[in-house]
């Protein structure tokens, strides 16, 4: 079995003009990353790998998430090819995971986690919040060979509020 958990970055600011991958998180942002990453202990596997978009929202979301699920801060992986909006491109890093690891946490950006999620989820989602939070199941021990998966669990932050 393989397990991805996918995580949209937290909400970001577009108040200030920066390029799009240094925006920061809202205030509101930072609250809905810790709600969430606080309720999600119990369907968390016992070993996993963190991996994140460079971008800072991104980042800054998988490092609250890693801080309140006490994963090591520095063993969280920066990819930068996670940044990307292209449900392909997305599918593409993922089947590059060795398959000496059974679990991904992993954050990224929407469009491409939406859609990633409808096509190798079997359960339609309109449309993945910031901070929504997706754990797929697929019946394989290749990554490279994932295909239709298992939802098992679907928590966004407006369910816990």
């Amino acid at each position: 079995m393989k397990n991805l958990i996918i995580v949209r970055h937290a909400k970001s600011s577009w108040e200030v003009s920066l390029h799009d991958k240094d925006r920061a998180l809202t205030k509101r942002g930072i609250q809905d990353a810790h709600l969430v990453s606080s309720d999600i202990s119990h369907f968390i596997p016992k070993t996993y790998l963190i991996w994140t978009s460079t971008a800072k929202r991104a980042t800054d979301t998988a490092l609250i998430f890693a801080q309140n699920l006490a994963y090591p801060i520095d063993c969280i992986i920066y990819k930068d090819d996670l940044y990307t909006f292209d449900e392909k491109k997305l599918e593409k890093a993922i089947k590059s995971c060795s398959n000496s690891f059974e679990n991904i946490i992993l954050f990224g950006h929407n469009g491409a986690v939406t859609n990633f999620v409808n096509k190798f989820g079997d359960v339609f989602v309109e449309n993945i919040p910031t901070t929504g939070f997706v754990s797929l199941e697929f019946d394989t021990e290749n990554w490279k060979k994932i295909k239709k998966g298992k939802i098992k669990k679907i928590i966004f932050p407006k369910d816990l509020r």
